[in-house]
C-alpha cells in the first residue's frame, strides 16, 4: 500500500518513499516550555502521533525514529522565572529557569499522555545541544553564510539562493509583510539571529562571540542533525511555523551541510478555532488542555474531536462536538469491552495512508460500529490511538443499563394498552436527566450512557 502525503515543499501529494525503510525518521517542532500547553498546541502532537503510529504499523515499530524537542532556553521562560524571583523565590535566576522548565515539561508530559499520545523516541532539550549549535554556527561563518556583529551572530539571508522556497515568498515580499527586528548591526532586515548576548544573571554559555545563548531557529537544526542526520524523511509542525521558523531551519541546515537534503517531506497542520473563532485570551475562548481535563472532558474525547477533522483543514473545537464524541466513544467502548481486537481493517489503514486522512478513518470506524464488527472496530480504533486501555478512565463505560431498558420497555408496553404514557415520560425524563441516551423503536429499547452521564442520579430510579 502506497503512502501519500501533501508535501509543503512540492505543493502536491507525493508517494512517500523513505530514505531507509529500516530507519524512517521524523522530526516535530516541540513546545517552548514556559506554561501549560493550550488546546492549539495539542493539535500537531495528535496529528503526528497518528503519523508515528501509521509508520510503525507499515515499517515496524523498531524501524521508525521520532524526535520532538523541548525549547528550554527562551525569553518567555526567563521572564516567567524573573517574576518568581521578584516574588521572593529562592535560588539564582538560572536555577529558577531550570526549575520552571522541568515543571512545565512535567505538565506537558502529563497532558499529552492524557490525550493518548505516545512518547517520541527522543525528546531533546535545547540546553543539551549548545555545543552542537555553536559548532554549526562556526561552520556557517566559515562558509560565508553568517557574520558576527556586536556580540550577535546573524545568518545572511542573501547568501542562500533558496531562501523563501518553502513559504513561496520572495525576500522582498517577506520584508514588506513581516515584523522584522530593526537593528543597526544587521546587513539585511531579514537576517536572523543565530546567537545573542546574555547577561551574567540570565542563562548563558561561553562561545567564540562571548557569553550568550542561541537563537530559536538554530536549535531545531542542531538537534535534528545530531539525532537524525544531514537528511531525514519528515519534518512537521503547525503551518504558523512555515515562516520564519521552518524557512530559517532549511536555510541554515542546507548551508551548514550542503551535502544533505535536510528534510525530504514537510507536513504542516492547520490551526485550531473555538466555536468558529480564533482562540485568544481577548475573546475569552482561550483554554489549556488541562482546563478541559479538569472540567471532566476525557482526554480521549479531545483526541477524537481533533482527529475528526483532516489535519490540513482548520479544526473547530465546539462543545457540541465534544458531547457527540463522548456519546460515540461510550457506545464504542461498551461494544468492544472484553473483545479481543482483530486484524486492523485495510480501509482504516488506507484512509491514513492517503495523506493522513483521520476523518476518513473515523468514518470507517462508524461503519464498523454500525455493522457490529467489534473486533475490527477495536483494532482500527487502536491504530488511531482510540479505545486503548491506557485511555480508559471511563468509570461509567461498563455500567449495565439492561435492567432499566427492560423496565422502560415493560412500562411502554403497558402504556400501549392503557394509552397512559405518563410513567413512560417520567422514566424517560429521569434517564435523560442522568445523561442516558434513550433509543426506542419497534425493535425495543436501548439505553446508552451519553455525555454527562451520572450514575448517582440513576440510583433514585431504584
Amino acid at each position: 500500500m502506497d503512502i501519500r502525503f501533501t508535501n509543503s515543499a512540492t505543493r502536491k501529494k507525493d508517494i512517500f518513499v523513505p530514505i531507509d525503510p529500516t530507519n524512517v525518521r521524523m522530526y516535530l517542532c516541540g513546545p517552548t516550555v514556559y506554561d501549560r500547553a493550550h488546546l492549539g498546541n495539542a493539535r500537531p502532537v495528535l496529528v503526528f502521533d497518528v503519523l508515528y503510529r501509521l509508520l510503525r504499523h507499515v515499517y515496524d515499530v523498531d524501524h521508525v525514529t521520532y524526535v520532538r524537542n523541548f525549547t528550554d532556553v527562551d525569553d518567555k521562560i526567563n521572564a516567567t522565572a524573573l517574576k518568581r524571583k521578584e516574588a521572593g523565590a529562592a535560588g539564582s535566576l538560572e536555577d529558577l529557569v531550570r526549575e520552571r522548565s522541568d515543571e512545565t515539561i512535567g505538565w506537558y508530559h502529563a497532558d499529552m499522555d492524557a490525550l493518548g499520545a505516545l512518547r517520541p523516541d527522543h525528546e531533546p532539550r535545547a540546553t543539551g545541544y549548545i555545543g552542537e549549535m555553536v559548532a554549526m554556527i562556526e561552520t556557517l561563518i566559515a562558509r560565508g553564510h553568517a557574520y558576527a556583529a556586536e556580540g550577535h551572530v546573524l545568518f545572511s539571508v542573501e547568501s542562500y539562493d533558496g531562501y523563501g522556497a518553502l513559504s513561496g515568498r520572495s525576500v522582498d515580499d517577506m520584508i514588506a509583510g513581516a515584523r522584522v527586528e530593526v537593528a543597526p548591526y544587521k546587513k539585511n532586515p531579514m537576517d536572523f539571529v543565530l546567537w545573542k548576548p546574555s547577561t551574567d544573571e540570565l542563562p548563558g554559555w561561553d562561545s567564540p562571540w562571548g557569553r550568550g545563548r542561541p537563537g530559536w531557529h538554530i536549535e531545531c537544526s542542531a538537534m535534528s542533525h545530531a539525532l537524525l542526520g544531514e537528511t531525514f524523511d519528515i519534518h512537521g509542525g503547525g503551518n504558523d511555523l512555515t515562516f520564519p521558523h521552518h524557512e530559517n531551519e532549511i536555510a541554515q541546515s542546507k548551508c551548514a551541510h550542503p551535502e544533505g537534503d535536510f528534510a525530504r517531506v514537510w507536513l504542516h497542520n492547520e490551526m485550531l478555532q473555538v466555536e468558529g473563532k480564533k482562540m485568544s485570551k481577548s475573546l475569552g475562548n482561550f483554554f489549556t488542555v488541562r482546563d478541559l481535563l479538569e472540567q471532566g472532558v476525557p482526554g480521549e474525547v479531545i483526541r477524537f474531536v481533533m482527529l475528526s477533522t483532516h489535519y490540513r483543514k482548520p479544526m473547530d473545537w465546539t462543545a457540541e462536538k465534544a458531547r457527540e464524541a463522548e456519546t460515540t466513544l461510550r457506545k464504542w467502548r461498551g461494544m468492544v469491552e472484553g473483545v479481543e481486537p482483530g486484524e486492523i481493517p485495510e480501509p482504516v489503514v488506507a484512509a491514513l495512508a492517503d495523506d493522513l486522512n483521520t476523518a476518513g478513518a473515523i468514518s470507517e470506524l462508524h461503519r464498523l460500529a454500525a455493522a457490529g464488527e467489534a473486533p475490527a472496530l477495536k483494532a482500527g480504533a487502536g491504530l488511531l490511538g482510540l479505545l486503548t486501555p491506557d485511555l480508559a478512565g471511563w468509570d461509567t463505560v461498563s455500567v449495565d443499563l439492561s435492567a432499566l431498558a427492560d423496565r422502560l420497555a415493560g412500562v411502554r408496553a403497558e402504556a400501549m394498552q392503557s394509552k397512559d404514557f405518563s410513567e413512560v415520560d417520567r422514566l424517560k425524563a429521569a434517564l435523560i436527566a442522568a445523561g442516558v441516551e434513550v433509543r426506542m423503536s419497534k425493535a425495543g429499547v436501548e439505553l446508552v450512557p451519553g455525555a454527562g452521564f451520572d450514575a448517582v442520579k440513576l440510583e433514585a430510579l431504584g
